[in-house]
């Protein structure tokens, strides 16, 4: 779990700035896939070349026949789609600290010359650090679910044409060196296929939570730009009464 550990350190520092359903997206990425990954599923398929029997003993063929089972081993694959699925919430992290950066200066302008009348009041943040997710902060938090969504859906499709769902306990060759047909046996089929299992429903779930935020934030942004328009309207009304009354 060391080599997880700095990013794990970037995603803690998110929770602060996301929403109750972005949280949850991150307690599901830090159990149930970083935790999981790191503590279970190394250790269930380790050196899976040496592990694989075959009925030949041709130097080489055992190489191939892994080869064409698996172009890329699932931990890695996993490994890849962690890393890929976090990085748009780490590139909102990046934006978040920069505002909050610019503000903090705009603070300490605005105290240092507070005598000259202009004063320029945070957009984003208060003194504590705490951001409000709207205007440009909304458009890129959207937009870093977004691409989760996509690369979630595009990793959950590119598991599905690599190696299936299924963890196949026979896998047939007939590449070259192999003399002739030669057929290969992996170890713990059924464990690796309920661990197989098990990250795809993780990545439905996170799928599932994705695409609720996106739709919580979208209401969240409607009903907040129908309550300026009332306020604009009443007010304009008020305005155009007391001018009547005149």
């Amino acid at each position: 779990m060391g080599e997880w550990s700095f990013l794990s350190s970037l995603l803690d520092k998110v929770q602060s700035h996301s929403t109750v359903i972005g949280k949850v997206w991150l307690v599901v990425l830090f159990i149930f896939r970083i935790m999981i990954l790191g503590a279970g599923a190394e250790k269930v398929w380790g050196d899976e070349q040496s592990n694989m029997v075959c009925n030949t003993k041709q130097p080489g063929c055992k190489n191939v026949c892994y080869d064409q089972a698996f172009p890329i081993s699932h931990i890695r694959f996993w490994v890849l789609q962690i890393i890929f699925v976090s990085s748009p919430t780490l590139i909102y992290l990046g934006h978040v600290l920069h505002v909050i950066h610019k503000e903090n200066k705009m603070r300490e302008h605005t105290l240092t010359h507070s005598k000259t009348g202009i004063i320029k009041v945070p957009k984003y943040s208060d003194d504590k650090g705490h951001i409000k997710i709207k205007g440009d902060l909304l458009g890129n938090y959207m937009t870093s679910i977004f691409f989760r969504i996509l690369l979630e859906v595009a990793f959950i499709v590119g598991q599905y044409y690599l190696y299936g769902f299924i963890m196949d306990p026979r896998v047939v060759c007939t590449r070259a060196p192999c003399p002739f047909t030669v057929e290969c046996y992996m170890s713990r089929p059924t464990e690796k296929t309920i661990f197989i299992i098990f990250m795809l429903v993780v990545s439905v779930i996170s799928l599932v939570l994705n695409v609720a935020e996106i739709i919580y934030l979208a209401c969240t942004r409607s009903t907040r730009q129908r309550s300026k328009t009332h306020k604009a309207s009443l007010a304009i009304h008020t305005r155009s009464n007391g001018d009547t009354l005149m």
